[in-house]
């Protein structure tokens, strides 16, 4: 094809604008969600309430951690999340676990069972690398409830009640 000086037009279906940021210029989806997360059509009423998160990771654990004990484990995984993407490289798997394991739960409330086992798994897999107690979260113990709760969804699907972990935090940082 000969270059004729035209302006290459974008595939079908690819985005024209430009995409909506967060203040910290990563990308967000502008979409309103229902109060699980899942994206709504673009006119529906945002159930989903959107946080402006702080920086400090410890501030962002203890955020997380409010969401997850609150069993809204979406807005766990969007704050650890903020958190995972700018951490030190020794503390990654711990973020991207922690992430994992509330999105693990969040898959769980939508019905999702398949998806809730492998994120569950594979977030205790890498939290229980941190040993006992890590941030001052229990990490040992998070990963054996969250272990003991995929068996369970494993065995009888998301529609099994399961007993929710609890994230208890030490004030030993």
């Amino acid at each position: 094809m000969a270059d004729d000086g035209a302006t290459p037009r974008p595939p079908t279906g690819a985005p024209t604008g430009e995409r909506d940021r967060d203040v910290a210029g990563r990308p967000k989806n502008a979409r309103p969600r229902d109060e699980l997360g899942r994206p709504l059509p673009r006119d529906a009423d945002n159930a989903m309430v959107e946080e402006q998160l702080p920086e400090d990771p410890d501030r962002l654990l203890d955020i997380g951690i409010e969401h997850f004990n609150a069993r809204r484990f979406f807005q766990a995984h969007e704050t650890w999340e903020t958190a995972w993407h700018p951490s030190p490289e020794d503390e990654r798997d711990f973020w991207q676990g922690m992430t994992q394991v509330a999105v693990g739960f969040t898959h769980y409330q939508r019905g999702n069972p398949k998806g809730s086992v492998t994120l569950l798994q594979r977030g205790a897999r890498k939290i229980a690398t941190y040993g006992e107690v890590y941030r001052g979260v229990h990490v040992a113990a998070l990963a054996a409830a969250t272990r003991k709760a995929a068996a369970a969804i494993e065995r009888a699907g998301s529609t099994t009640p399961i007993e929710f972990p609890t994230i208890v935090r030490t004030s030993v940082r």
